[in-house]
């Protein structure tokens, strides 16, 4: 202990081991001990005593649409890692769409560095993205750094960043797997998202109609016989239906290398209390009826679900429109998530301790950053996040970081406030106060 530098000190330490009182000591950006809570402090270190709140691990959110550059009015680095810092993520990786140019080439990928450089107030790191004519393009940005490549099996909702359809996902696929890559997919099928009705307006029952759950059902069915067919590791992006999880239950007992991802939204949201017109509560795939999202959280519970990250998919407020068929498709969700999961989990009995799992262990995972992120523990970042989980707030757009203060979670009652977040050691934010960006960008670990 005695080149400690920090000591951090609560009654309530998130570990591993579970929860306990603890007193956690860091030198040079790392934990190197997590003590008994009595431990004395080393001379010559700063001790910071959260006393009752909660010391949790940062949380890592590893489905991020930036936009930037080229949609910065969309998002941006700046505002994107502010608003994640706000709400206790210390990393992000952020999707290779809806930017200009998308990250589909290494060319593309150190524009998007540069532009991130000096403006992460968190670690930063980058998925690429395989499109039907880049396939040439996929082992060069796996070396360059990548943590994987994102797909979609329909229409993306931007032209520069076209879907793959069966042969194409199969090529590209087959690609990935020959160098241990990871393929993850927006898995909806044109097809039966076309056999749909499409009646457009302002109607949510009409909007839900039309992205049904059957195209999801059969877009993760044709991704696993892929990934058991090419022996490749998937992962199955915001999934919503709840009709598509006997089959990856199926498919984990083979033996097929598939993950699976849900969202706050699901999780917390329901079709019914979707208000027609309002295109805040529009995403793709939708949120679905309350019976679905039982099932959601059943599947977390078993596990069947690995974990739970935003997919904030920001716009500029007038692509908000009240007609669903034309409005944008993404909510806002950065600093609002851990609390929004945090308050319906409580809700259903699950404690801080899942939401850890959840959060922040299993997207470390996910990404391969489980040897520097994703749990309080000796050689791991130091990177925390300090909640009152008890107390409560009302979201108020206005106090949100985000560029466009959209949100489907305005005037909702949320429970648990992030008093402090920190990033190797540093307080990053503090009761709304923020120091200059300290983030660095990452790269997949070799």
């Amino acid at each position: 202990m005695s080149d400690a530098e920090l000591v951090l000190r609560s009654t309530r330490v998130i570990t591993p081991e579970g929860t306990r009182a603890a007193t956690v000591t860091v030198s040079a950006g790392r934990i190197t001990a997590v003590l008994p809570y009595d431990a004395r402090v080393p001379a010559g270190a700063r001790l910071e005593d959260v006393g009752d709140h909660v010391l949790l691990p940062g949380l890592v959110d590893t489905h991020v649409h930036v936009n930037d550059p080229g949609r910065t009015e969309w998002e941006g680095f700046w505002t994107a890692t502010r608003a994640a810092a706000a709400g206790g993520i210390t990393t992000l990786i952020d999707m290779p769409l809806n930017s200009l140019p998308p990250t589909t080439t290494v060319e593309n990928l150190r524009t998007k560095q540069r532009v991130a450089a000096d403006k992460a107030h968190i670690d930063v790191g980058f998925w690429g993205g395989a499109l039907p004519d880049n396939t040439k393009d996929l082992r060069p940005l796996h070396d360059a750094g990548v943590f994987g490549f994102k797909a979609f099996l329909s229409p993306s909702g931007v032209d520069e960043f076209p879907h793959l359809g069966q042969d194409q996902l199969a090529q590209s696929l087959a690609e990935i797997a020959g160098f241990g890559g990871l393929l993850i997919v927006h898995a909806e099928d044109p097809h039966h998202l076309a056999a749909a009705p499409q009646h457009g307006g302002p109607r949510y029952a009409d909007f839900l109609a039309s992205r049904p759950r059957d195209a999801e059902d059969t877009a993760i069915a044709n991704l696993i016989a892929q990934a058991r067919r090419l022996n490749a590791r998937v992962h199955v992006l915001h999934l919503s239906s709840s009709d598509a999880l006997p089959l990856i239950r199926a498919a984990r007992a083979e033996g097929v290398q598939v993950t699976v991802e849900t969202c706050p939204h699901y999780l917390t949201l329901t079709a019914e209390e979707v208000p027609d017109g309002a295109s805040e509560f529009k995403c793709c795939p939708p949120i679905r009826e309350s019976a679905n999202q039982d099932l959601l959280w059943a599947a977390l519970a078993d596990g069947t679900i690995d974990c739970v990250v935003t997919d904030h998919s920001p716009s500029t407020a007038d692509l908000k429109t009240a007609d669903f068929a034309t409005a944008w498709g993404g909510i806002s969700g950065l600093q609002l998530s851990l609390s929004a999961v945090w308050t319906e989990a409580r809700r259903r009995g699950h404690g801080l301790e899942d939401v850890v799992r959840w959060m922040s262990t299993r997207t470390a995972a996910l990404v391969g950053l489980d040897s520097s992120k994703g749990a309080i523990a000796p050689g791991r970042d130091a990177d925390f996040a300090v909640l009152a989980p008890d107390e409560t707030f009302t979201v108020d757009p206005a106090g949100l970081q985000h560029r466009n203060r959209v949100t489907a979670y305005a005037g909702k009652t949320l429970y648990g406030v992030v008093k402090s977040t920190w990033l190797r050691g540093e307080r990053i934010v503090a009761d709304g106060e923020f120091t200059a960006p300290k983030g660095t960008l990452l790269a997949r670990p070799q």
